[in-house]
């Protein structure tokens, strides 16, 4: 390992590229700590620690505490996260959009603008959502209309300023800028967890940490497997012989987690709305309102109703989100227009067909993987009775995923740079 590091530090340009990151990264975090004014830190704190409040973790995922300290980079990086989600999904509805998408490199800069563009109004309609809650709960207090305006044009600004860094990172530095932002905004958060777990400690309940201690490593070790894990489905190109005019065979790989973590992000989208809907409207004039506002919030911190949603919601966007990204259709034509077939299986629509009963299969591996990494924290937390340290199995999984990708990066690079000096 430590000859690797080495190999790495030794070449300038990738040293160049390390420094580079670190340097965004650092000025990413500090940023995150400018404060918004005319907080009120106590009432902030009361709400943020209400247990309905469990769906806003999800949002610090995003922000990288931001959202719990309300500094000036509110938004982090959620809306851009939004936007490339909707424009992934409008690729595959809208038919130019699909056209655009084969275009090659300037195909997919053309939907990266897109989704620039499309990143600035939903961080508007996010940022004043946010900010119309906060004041209702006090938290944000005695704001003037044109307060209201700065505070938005601010945070709006500010997350399109990280969102450009992150893309900065991507294009001069190592690993994806936006996925590093969101990674480092997650390990930020573990010093102030490990200290206030370090009390549990000294109060005996040590058995209780050794297990949750346990769970995390599994979780981490069952995360790398499942991310590796692909299913190679051979292929042969009858046009492509080698000297004994033998087919060349190849293979397609399928991934177990083809999704990622979109259908967690769809499936928390889903549960958090009707939280901030009700939290909005709990301070309603009329009674009616606020009963059921008050009843939804009440639903919502049931913990069976919410993890059981939970893990139904990102089974189901799982497949959904799946078929979007693999087009069983579209890979059996690309293959037969290479002159590739699957042994056994006729070019076409047979293709097709196994290609959609055999991803249909793995990815009901991956659904049950991504579905409970999602309702890990509330298991953990009822089997160890330790809420101090909170582990995220999204989280992890952003974690575990950049830092493999970065990984992946660094040993490309570097394996590039040695053909290039031979």
């Amino acid at each position: 390992m430590w000859s690797y590091l080495l190999q790495v530090w030794q070449s300038k340009d990738l040293r160049t590229k390390i420094l580079f990151t670190v340097g965004i990264l650092l000025f990413v975090r500090i940023v995150a700590h400018i404060p918004l004014p005319a907080i009120d830190r106590d009432q902030l704190a009361a709400f943020l620690g209400q247990q309905e409040n469990q769906v806003f973790g999800f949002l610090s995922l995003f922000t990288g505490g931001s959202l719990s300290r309300l500094s000036i980079d509110l938004l982090g990086v959620g809306p851009y996260i939004t936007a490339s989600i909707i424009v992934q999904i409008l690729t595959k509805a809208i038919p130019k959009w699909d056209e655009i998408s084969k275009e090659g490199n300037s195909g997919r800069e053309k939907l990266n603008q897109y989704t620039r563009y499309l990143s600035v109004p939903l961080a508007l309609i996010q940022g004043y959502a946010t900010i119309t809650l906060l004041k209702s709960q006090n938290i944000l207090t005695l704001l003037t209309t044109e307060d209201i305006i700065k505070i938005l044009i601010t945070i709006t600004a500010s997350s399109i300023f990280v969102m450009w860094l992150g893309e900065l990172i991507s294009e001069k530095g190592i690993g994806n800028g936006i996925s590093l932002i969101i990674a480092l905004g997650i390990v930020a958060g573990l010093p102030q967890q490990i200290s206030n777990t370090a009390n549990i400690i000294e109060s005996g309940n040590l058995i209780s940490l050794l297990i949750f201690g346990a769970i995390g490593l599994l979780v981490i070790a069952v995360i790398i497997m499942v991310n590796e894990a692909e299913r190679k489905v051979p292929i042969q190109y009858a046009r492509r012989t080698i000297g004994s005019g033998r087919a060349v065979d190849s293979h397609l790989p399928l991934r177990v987690n083809t999704a990622g973590v979109v259908p967690i992000i769809f499936a928390l989208s889903f549960l958090t709305f009707p939280t901030l809907i009700a939290r909005f409207l709990s301070t309603a004039k009329s009674d009616k309102i606020v009963e059921f506002a008050n009843k939804v919030t009440e639903l919502s911190s049931n913990n069976l109703y919410y993890g059981l949603s939970y893990f139904l919601l990102v089974f189901g966007f799982t497949y959904f989100y799946t078929y979007i990204v693999f087009q069983p259709n579209q890979v059996a034509e690309n293959l037969q227009k290479q002159g590739s077939f699957i042994p056994g299986i006729r070019p076409g629509s047979e293709t097709a067909a196994f290609l959609k009963y055999t991803i249909g299969r793995i990815t009901f591996i991956g659904a049950t993987f991504l579905s409970a990494i999602a309702v890990l924290p509330i298991v953990v937390q009822s089997i160890t009775d330790i809420s101090t340290l909170v582990l995220g199995g999204t989280s992890l999984l952003i974690v575990v995923s950049v830092v493999i990708e970065t990984s992946r990066q660094l040993s490309s690079q570097l394996i590039m740079r040695k053909y290039d000096t031979v």
